[in-house]
């Protein structure tokens, strides 16, 4: 455990380094979109070709692992529609509790596996990031232009799927994978600069994480917000290793899909709220809640995965 400890502490260390910067005004407030935004299209992807063109794919774990992932998050997104009318929330906010279930924090777990497989953890998480981004987008969109409070210009399922497509953290995977599929090595050039930018990504994205916390409405959504996280970092790890277990995965890609299972709440979710018509205060209070809990709850899976 305290080896675990030890290397998720600076992951959490950067979040709340995020959220005093934010807090203290230290940076201005103008100063997080367009970093969140250079994270999202620029440093993230460099890291994600670079660490998939020098995978060692040949261990036969990519299609176990992606189905795990794929189908522990469709089962939990099928809970919270079930729980649906026990919950009596109004439309648009079930709409940011069920975004709350299913939405990965790509940005943690990118890092903590960086921090504790290197170059081989980054490579199994993109496999991650294929199976469940998609899925994730188009779930969502769809529960929101069902349930949400739709306004004129609100996307359609249609334009869901085209943003998948265009997703860069999705088209930096595929690269990096085809890359290596095709037996082909970075130019020399390249390698060293996508190095560079991928680096980048890592403290940048956390404090982003941090500078988003937002304890006034997670105080206000307490309740509802506990639920939502429960089912995201408690009921769906657990889904996750039980269906890792029958695919016959163990060793670090067991490790990597539980790390991926229990990441907490994408910051994402709340610009599609607000996008879409849904509950953005109440998504909000479940990513600051699921934040939180993961700095508990993360250790503990990871721990008894190892």
């Amino acid at each position: 455990m305290t080896s675990v400890i030890n290397a998720l502490a600076p992951v959490f260390v950067l979040i709340v380094i995020g959220y005093a910067l934010k807090r203290q005004h230290w940076v201005d407030d103008g100063f997080w979109p367009p970093a969140e935004r250079i994270t999202y299209r620029v440093f993230f992807p460099a890291l994600l070709i670079a660490s998939g063109a020098r995978a060692d794919l040949s261990g036969g774990e990519a299609w176990p692992m992606a189905a795990t992932l794929f189908s522990a998050t469709l089962a939990t997104a099928l809970l919270a529609l079930i729980l649906k009318p026990v919950l009596g929330l109004k439309p648009a906010a079930f709409t940011s509790f069920f975004q709350g279930t299913i939405r990965p924090n790509t940005y943690v777990g990118v890092v903590a596996a960086f921090l504790f497989w290197g170059e081989d953890g980054l490579a199994l998480i993109s496999i991650g990031i294929l199976a469940v981004v998609p899925l994730v987008n188009v779930l969502s969109v769809t529960v929101l232009v069902i349930w949400g409070d739709g306004h004129e210009g609100a996307r359609s399922i249609k334009r869901a799927i085209s943003e998948v497509i265009r997703n860069p953290l999705i088209l930096a995977c595929l690269a990096g994978f085809a890359i290596n599929l095709a037996g082909l090595s970075l130019p020399p050039v390249i390698e060293p600069l996508l190095d560079i930018l991928g680096r980048a990504a890592l403290p940048i994205a956390l404090m982003a994480v941090g500078a988003g916390l937002d304890f006034p409405h997670l105080k206000t959504n307490a309740t509802i917000a506990s639920v939502s996280s429960a089912l995201k970092i408690v009921i769906l790890p657990a889904i996750a290793w039980s269906l890792a277990s029958a695919f016959g995965l163990e060793g670090q890609a067991f490790q990597v899909v539980i790390l991926y299972a229990t990441m907490p709440v994408s910051a994402s979710a709340y610009v599609l709220a607000r996008e879409l018509g849904g509950d953005s205060a109440l998504i909000a209070g479940i990513i600051t809640a699921s934040t939180l809990a993961a700095v508990a709850t993360m250790p503990v899976w990871i721990t008894f995965a190892q």
